[in-house]
């Protein structure tokens, strides 16, 4: 079996890529010319580049290729410009798929990574009941808006059908992740931030736990359905910093928990500073839409159920494995 990861230079995308030569497929990653291959070192991997912003040059570069299996992983999640995000996680995939739909042999599976966000700050009275596949989304952040918009032109696709199933994970961690990475650090120099004081349930999932969902989608999913990942706990707001610190040996900490205004303030203030300067903060108004958020629990038994997927890491676990990961490879 052949199969194509898109993305998998980033940290979804190269656990991907590791998993299907681990199954001994004939593994293909597609990259930028700019990315980085330090986790695509394996000789049997086969690289192609991909512009996602082309369809013709797509067909161009596809040409010659049939792919029994794609996972499209690629996408921006932080972006200077709100525009980029159409432009990458809307624009971009369509123009993929059109390019995929008019290879003259069609695909067995295409599997589209997408997000919870795409639901945005929904159920939020308490007590907080699990966001399910049937709720309106109402996505409050540019990249949930992007990720969305994508999937509804999926759903849209006519009149050939084209066997798709999206997958939609809510916070993935683990090693080589960066954003989740900045609390260890912080934490590490001695504090830890949160905002708001209203309750906040929190649901995470491990990456390799997204790459066993990947591979059951691929085996068993049904063209057009969708499904949230998680590990099936929900969380407080404070564990995920609570089991850093433990990891960590415990050192001594300053946690301050700050008013939603404040993190408007400060988030308002990156933003403009990252216009000005040309470089991706993580402080700008998606993360400060996404902070705010108070639920983020969602039914996960579809998954369960259709698929067989079963979460193996729960937090305590992957955060141990991440929290070493980072020791053995110098970022801690």
């Amino acid at each position: 079996m052949k199969i194509l990861v898109t993305g998998a230079s980033g940290f979804i995308g190269s656990f991907i890529v590791e998993e299907a030569l681990r199954r001994g497929m004939e593994t293909w990653a597609a990259v930028r010319g700019s990315s980085s291959k330090k986790y695509l070192q394996d000789e049997r991997i086969h690289f192609i580049e991909l512009d996602f912003s082309s369809e013709e040059r797509l067909r161009q570069q596809l040409s010659g290729h049939h792919f029994d299996y794609v996972v499209h992983a690629a996408g921006v999640t932080k972006c200077i410009d709100k525009a980029d995000f159409r432009r990458v996680n809307t624009e971009g995939t369509k123009n993929f798929v059109r390019a995929l739909m008019a290879q003259p042999v069609p695909l067995t599976r295409f599997v589209y990574i997408s997000s919870l966000s795409v639901f945005g700050a929904i159920r939020e009275q308490q007590p907080y009941e699990e966001i399910h596949e049937t709720d309106t989304p109402r996505p409050n952040t540019e990249y949930g808006r992007s990720k969305l918009e994508a999937e509804r032109w999926l759903d849209a696709l006519s009149p050939a059908p084209f066997p798709y199933i999206v997958l939609r994970p809510t916070g993935v961690y683990g090693p080589r992740e960066r954003d989740y990475f900045m609390m260890a650090k912080s934490i590490k120099q001695h504090s830890d931030f949160a905002v708001g004081f209203k309750r906040q349930d929190i649901t995470f999932v491990y990456v390799t736990d997204v790459v066993q969902a990947v591979f059951l989608a691929l085996e068993k999913g049904q063209s057009g359905r969708k499904y949230f990942l998680s590990d099936g706990q929900v969380y407080q707001s404070t564990t995920f910093s609570d089991l850093i610190h433990e990891e960590l040996g415990r050192p001594w900490w300053i946690r301050i928990t700050a008013p939603v205004w404040v993190l408007r303030v400060v988030t308002f203030f990156g933003e403009h500073i990252g216009r000005m300067t040309g470089k991706v903060t993580a402080l700008n108004n998606d993360k400060y839409n996404i902070l705010r958020q108070r639920n983020w629990r969602c039914d996960i038994k579809p998954a369960i159920s259709e698929l067989g997927y079963h979460p193996e890491i729960d937090l305590k676990e992957g955060v141990r494995r991440s929290i070493k990961w980072y020791k053995e490879n110098g970022w801690l």
